[in-house]
């Protein structure tokens, strides 16, 4: 419902900590957000955590900030709820930092930080702290917003770089492109037999039970967003030393992000994710993880889609769909900006 007391738009006021930064902050922020440790209004939040710890942050400028499947908010949390998991730990608790443009509408923040609400209940973590600012009018893009997350390692979780191994199996949680794709065609303004939808989503619970059943037989984790697939396979063999071997025939891509990437010259293995994760698993427990990942809701379309290899060291080869190979390069330079 709409609080006669505010203005229509953000104001520079909103950022001067004074009476409209509260009024802000308690009609919007704080309504939404309230909890026993946010309640407090204090600069930061003491938190009773058992160690060890994995800890995240990052930073969301996406364009447009909303789009078909999700907007800025959602994909602030998930993006960073997955980075926690990624780490082999389950999520509980994050900041949150604002920077609003002034002349956004003050019906769009509000409709952010409710899907940023719903998101985080639906993750089961907590914001405990955060900050407002406010930019004049051209010297932002309505809302970047900021996130760190911190969780608690899982006791079974001994995830690394240097774990990686000659003959790890490669198990790619969902089908590629979705997320980049969503926000290129409402860019381009491409309409398509359905909307394509990005997939953001959070993954910790899939994580948390691969984890379970197979402790430290997961070896990394990764979740290929800004570069996709490529760019995450090329820097792990890159710094790993070893080969790795995609098979394009088994990499899922949704008909309708395949046709989307034809039409913009887009490789789905560079764009980018948000709802999908690869990891390295020994190969003796493949076809299990396969089978755990693929009972859960954001894990049906998972697939093995390749392996490591003492071979072609430092470099990604994938056999294609015509039977031929071909190296997977790194991505160079910015394919899509502004896509997370």
């Amino acid at each position: 419902m709409k609080d006669p007391t505010l203005p229509e738009t953000i104001q520079l006021g909103h950022g001067s900590g004074g009476i409209m930064t509260r009024e802000l902050l308690d009609q919007i922020v704080f309504e939404y957000f309230g909890n026993p440790l946010l309640d407090r209004k204090h600069d930061g939040a003491v938190l009773d955590i058992p160690g060890p710890v994995a800890i995240s942050t990052d930073s969301f400028v996406v364009s447009p900030i909303f789009f078909p499947g999700g907007d800025i908010g959602d994909l602030a949390i998930n993006g960073t709820v997955n980075d926690v998991a990624m780490c082999g730990a389950r999520p509980r608790y994050l900041s949150l930092g604002f920077i609003l443009e002034e002349g956004l509408p003050l019906e769009a923040f509000r409709r952010v930080v409710q899907s940023v609400r719903k998101a985080a209940d639906a993750a089961g973590v907590q914001i405990v702290t955060g900050d407002t600012k406010v930019v004049e009018k051209g010297k932002g893009d309505q809302i970047f917003i900021n996130t760190t997350g911190i969780g608690t390692l899982h006791p079974g979780a001994n995830i690394g770089l240097e774990r990686v191994k000659e003959g790890d199996s490669l198990l790619l949680s969902g089908p590629l492109a979705a997320h980049g794709m969503a926000i290129m065609s409402k860019r381009e303004g491409l309409e398509f037999e359905s909307e394509i939808r990005s997939d953001t989503a959070p993954l910790h619970e899939i994580i948390l039970a691969l984890l379970d059943r197979f402790g430290d037989k997961v070896h990394l984790l990764r979740d290929p967003t800004r570069g996709g697939l490529a760019s995450v396979c090329s820097e792990i063999a890159g710094d790993a030393g070893l080969g790795i071997f995609l098979d394009e025939t088994q990499i899922p891509v949704d008909s309708q992000v395949s046709a989307a990437c034809e039409i913009l010259g887009l490789d789905p293995l560079y764009v980018a994710n948000e709802g999908v994760f690869c990891a390295f698993v020994e190969p003796g427990i493949a076809a299990e993880a396969l089978a755990l990942v693929q009972d859960h809701k954001n894990g049906r379309q998972a697939a093995l889609v390749g392996n490591v290899t003492a071979e072609h060291v430092g470099k990604v080869v994938m056999r294609s769909t015509i039977g031929g190979t071909r190296i997977v390069t790194p991505l160079l330079g910015e394919q899509l900006p502004r896509i997370c």
